[in-house]
């Protein structure tokens, strides 16, 4: 297994992929965390719903994009450390893809953040 993960590090499309998916979900985290205390109990989080208390969640809920966010670039991290032998471009395309769902949850918690504070 540590074969597989050493063919990875030495791409350089899948190894600045998955760092920069990394570094992107530690800011959210860290932006989170940060504004935790400042934040109202309810946000507007659920933009496609209807306005009202249905677009409303708790501030804890803020949390959901990032756990989403985490849990589909380990399925892709998963996914391209199986693949990479066998289908190398798929690989790097699962890559980017773990970047670009990390960089619209950071859109969502930090426009969400900027509309509250």
């Amino acid at each position: 297994m540590s074969a597989i993960f050493k063919q990875l590090k030495a791409d350089k499309i899948i190894k600045w992929g998955m760092g920069l998916t990394a570094l992107v979900l530690g800011a959210e985290v860290a932006g989170i965390v940060f504004f935790y205390l400042s934040l109202p109990e309810l946000i507007p989080l659920f933009n496609q719903m209807p306005w009202g208390e249905s677009r409303l969640a708790s501030k804890l809920a803020l949390f959901l994009p990032v756990i989403i966010a985490t849990s589909f670039c380990l399925l892709n991290l998963t996914l391209l450390a199986k693949l990479y032998e066998r289908i190398p471009l798929i690989s790097r395309m699962l890559s980017i893809a773990s970047l670009l769902i990390a960089l619209l949850s950071a859109i969502l918690i930090f426009r969400t953040l900027q509309l509250v504070l």
